[in-house]
């Protein structure tokens, strides 16, 4: 008989195929006495340079699949096997308490995961995969076993598991592989990140109703909607095979849109820009028809590496995505380091509250030397296309003002040695703090653009972590709230003579478009996978009809009122 599940809807699209259950390794070895320590410590760092060659192998298959971004995964699991707290830590117990290897390192490793998994930060908690993923891989070595059954897939297949680890996902045949499904993880989980950059099919964090689903089960997977049929019916076959094509003539139809401008029914243009996290990210960008790079989020040039990147280094990167952006804007942030993104290799203070602590334009303020390096290879790149600086997390005029001396400085000691910069470079700030928001028409005074990261605005606005499963009902991008603080800063920036843009996930929200155009945002910057959606949404509404609705919503009380009024709109528009 069949029955449905639903979880979180990772990576879109459509898949039916047979599923394959991925069994976990849950088994605890044995605890042995040695009586060679020294043999025994010998024999561990044998495993363990052995899952070196392996995770380098598959970092190396990442990259040349992926892109450079993704294999970062691997490299840091690399640093982890070279990790004192995890590979000391297994020989001091070997050697302490006479066990074998498989013991020890098991011990040690689930201590680290429980301190992991008891982390108020989802992303910190989801680490505890990286960790699981590499001791496994080790103690697999030990006990003279393959690591995965990935390799008995010979059909189309969808996946089921607990969960997924990096480099189980880095290693999918995509010949066979139509899709997955895992009990436990969210959006921000490695896995989910690879689907989306593989285009696989995924829906995770169905709890444990997905451990009755048993290989050569039929599974319809619908990763637009997170729900996942287990053996259905013929009629639910014939429905979402429809479905299915569909979906793919609609991807057709989205394609008919890349070459075309970003206007309105009325004829308004706006700008339909792609956020990216690195260079690897530029093919899509491109592919997709974005009008710009509306945020660089330079932060993973400084993650899954053991030190800072050098000036030559962010210099190389931020000239070939400009030059690879043949003349349209690149807005590249600064630094945004701190809260859920931490580096091994800069030791912060810890902090109760590091979302509110010294993170972003705060740390670059105060190491000015990380600062100055970024800022100058920013300058130096500049010659080579359309580029704009932008601080993150601007909360006061002051901490605007120190940004914009640095910058001048060291635009000024590079003009001494010789070094040309661009006269058009444009320098603004993300507007994430409700403070700057408020206050936007003094800052607008001092910037170039606006750029309004929803993401953390909205977090901040309700005191609600982003984070958090049992506040997530507060994230509410469409509240009132939310839009007018939105409309304080697009009508500061008008005022001003500036631009007001939006790089937090809201901008690629369909639900949102129609109120944020009606409300003036020039630029709309989201993942590459959503431009096409939008421009062909955008292509059907009217600028003019749609400031009238704006207002209206902007009176409402609930997200809820407002979602009604807009869907209610959209249908009667159809």
């Amino acid at each position: 008989m069949s029955h449905m599940l639903t979880g979180v809807p990772a990576s879109p699209g459509i898949a039916i195929a047979k599923a394959f259950r991925l069994a976990p390794d849950e088994s605890v070895p044995e605890r042995k006495a040695v009586e060679d320590s020294a043999a025994e410590k010998e024999r561990f760092m044998k495993a363990v340079e052995s899952a070196k060659t392996d995770i380098d192998r598959i970092r190396q298959q990442t990259l040349e699949r992926i892109g450079p971004q993704k294999a970062e995964i691997f490299e840091a699991h690399l640093f982890l096997l070279d990790d004192p707290d995890l590979i000391d830590a297994a020989m001091e117990q070997i050697d302490s308490e006479g066990v074998n290897a498989e013991y020890a390192l098991h011990e040690v490793a689930s201590g680290i995961m429980e301190a992991l998994r008891s982390m108020d930060n989802e992303l910190l908690r989801e680490r505890a995969a990286d960790v699981k993923d590499i001791t496994g891989r080790v103690i697999s070595k030990l006990e003279g076993r393959e690591h995965s059954a990935l390799s008995e897939l010979s059909e189309e297949t969808i996946l089921v598991a607990k969960d997924l680890t990096p480099s189980d996902t880095a290693q999918l045949n995509l010949e066979f592989v139509r899709g997955f499904v895992t009990e436990i993880g969210s959006r921000t989980s490695h896995s989910a990140i690879m689907a989306r950059s593989l285009e696989l099919a995924a829906v995770v964090g169905t709890g444990s109703e997905a451990s009755d689903i048993h290989t050569g089960d039929i599974v319809i997977l619908d990763a637009n909607e997170g729900k996942v049929i287990v053996n259905p019916s013929n009629e639910q076959l014939e429905e979402y095979k429809a479905r299915k094509q569909a979906y793919e003539d609609y991807k057709i139809l989205m394609r008919s849109y890349v070459d075309q401008p970003s206007v309105t029914a009325d004829g308004a243009s706006v700008e339909l820009a792609s956020n990216i996290g690195g260079i690897d990210d530029l093919e899509k960008v491109l592919s997709n028809g974005a009008d710009a790079i509306g945020l660089f989020r330079t932060e993973f040039l400084y993650m899954g590496r053991a030190s800072f990147p050098s000036e030559e280094e962010q210099y190389s990167v931020y000239k070939h995505v400009l030059e690879k952006m043949n003349g349209k804007r690149v807005v590249i942030r600064t630094l945004d380091i701190g809260g859920d993104k931490e580096l091994s290799y800069l030791q912060l203070p810890k902090e109760m509250n590091p979302f509110l602590g010294l993170r972003a334009i705060r740390l670059c303020l105060d190491r000015e030397d990380l600062f100055r390096t970024q800022l100058r290879a920013l300058l130096r790149a500049s010659v080579h296309g359309k580029l704009a600086i932008m601080f993150p997390m601007i909360a006061v005029l002051n901490e605007l003002k120190e940004a914009k001396r640095i910058l001048a400085e060291e635009r000024t000691r590079l003009e001494q040695e010789g070094i040309a910069v661009s006269d058009q470079l444009e320098v603004g700030i993300m507007v994430e703090i409700p403070a700057a928001a408020l206050a936007a028409d003094i800052l607008a005074k001092e910037v170039d653009f606006f750029s309004i990261g929803t993401n953390d605005l909205i977090q901040y606005t309700m005191a609600a972590d982003r984070m958090n499963e049992s506040v997530a009902y507060l994230y509410q991008p469409h509240h009132p709230s939310i839009l007018r603080l939105v409309q304080l800063v697009i009508q500061a920036a008008e005022r001003h003579g500036k631009w007001a843009g939006m790089c937090g996930e809201m901008a690629g929200d369909s639900a949102a478009i129609p109120l944020l155009l009606g409300l003036g945002l020039h630029e709309f910057s989201m993942s590459a996978s959503s431009i096409l959606p939008a421009r062909e949404l955008v292509s059907r509404l009217s600028k003019q009809e749609w400031s009238g609705l704006a207002e209206k919503a902007l009176g409402m009380s609930t997200q809820q009122e407002v979602l009604d009024f807009v869907n209610q709109q959209l249908r009667s528009e159809a």
